[in-house]
Parts: C-alpha cells; sequence; structure tokens
C-alpha cells in the first residue's frame, strides 16, 4: 500500500528533485547574466588588483634589495672608514713613540753634557782646593821643618834663601819616596 501511494504522487504530483524544464532556462540564463557581469567587471577588477598588488609586492622586493645594497656600500664605507683611522691612530703612535724617543735622547744628551760640565767643574774645584792644600801644607811643613833642622843642628836657620833651599829639598825627597809607595798602592 505504501508503495502504491507512491507511485500515484510520483505520477501526479511534481518531483522536487528533477526541476521544470522552465527553471532551468531560466537559471541558465541567470548564470550566463551572472557569467557575464564577473567576466565583464568582476574578473578586471580582481585582475588589475592582483597586478597591483603583484607591483607592489615586487617594488618591495626591489626597494629592500636597493636598500640593502645601499647598506652594504655604507658598511664597506664604515669598514673602509674604520681602516683608515686604525691606520691614522696607528701612524699617530708611531710618531709619538719617535717623537718620544727623540726627546729622551735630547734629555740624555744634555744631561750627559751637564753632568761632564759639573765633573769638569768639580774637578777644577778641586784642583784647585788641592793646589791650596799643597801649598798651606808645604808653608806648614817647611816651618815644621826648619824647627827640627834648627833643633837639629842647634842653629838657627832663619834665613830665607836657606829655608827655602832646606825646605824644597825636603819636599822633593819626601815626594820622591811616596811616588813608588802610591805607584805601587795604584797598581794593587
Amino acid at each position: 500500500m505504501v508503495k502504491t501511494q507512491m507511485l500515484l504522487a510520483a505520477e501526479g504530483e511534481h518531483n522536487p528533485i528533477v526541476p521544470e524544464p522552465a527553471e532551468i532556462v531560466v537559471g541558465l540564463i541567470a548564470f550566463g547574466l551572472l557569467l557575464f557581469v564577473l567576466w565583464k567587471y568582476a574578473i578586471p577588477r580582481f585582475e588589475k588588483i592582483y597586478a597591483e598588488r603583484s607591483e607592489r609586492i615586487e617594488g618591495g622586493i626591489a626597494k629592500a634589495e636597493a636598500a640593502q645594497a645601499e647598506a652594504q656600500r655604507t658598511l664597506e664605507q664604515y669598514k673602509a672608514q674604520l681602516a683608515e683611522a686604525r691606520a691614522e691612530a696607528a701612524r699617530i703612535r708611531d710618531d709619538a713613540r719617535a717623537e718620544g724617543q727623540q726627546i729622551l735622547e735630547e734629555m740624555r744628551a744634555q744631561a750627559q753634557a751637564e753632568s761632564e760640565r759639573i765633573v769638569s767643574q768639580g774637578q777644577a774645584q778641586l784642583a784647585h782646593q788641592r793646589a791650596q792644600i799643597v801649598a798651606e801644607l808645604r808653608a806648614e811643613l817647611g816651618r815644621h821643618a826648619v824647627d827640627l833642622a834648627s833643633r837639629v843642628v842647634g842653629e838657627s836657620l832663619e834665613d830665607e834663601a836657606r829655608r827655602r833651599g832646606t825646605v824644597d829639598r825636603f819636599l822633593e825627597e819626601l815626594e820622591a819616596t811616596s811616588a813608588p809607595a802610591s805607584s805601587k798602592a795604584a797598581k794593587s
């Protein structure tokens, strides 16, 4: 029974699964119009937007590459300037060392000259003092020698010429005996 009712319903009523021919024609015309509108207006606009985006992306890539190339050039310039600055610093350091060495040599020469001047001045002063001391000792030694000789001889040796001759002869003998002794001391 159920089967028969279905068959009757299928013959008399319209089947919702199968469309009617008028609907198919209207659907095809609407689809054609939609396809025409999309083809005429929407697709060119999509193509235009796609092309603009592609150009922007490619332009952005080109700009990025240009920026990267500029950054690379700037980096190379920076490295060159840094190397130049290091070379300049090394040159300045070498110049300073050379100048310092020259100043040091000049100061050594000045110190050496000053030292030689002081030594020669000291030697001259010592020679002068030695001569003065020798003269004083000669005079004193002469007096003592005359006094001793007067005591030994028993007469006065106050005559100036005699006294000088005696003193000179005594000093010469004294120097002659002390010269070999001082040369022996200097050798040892």
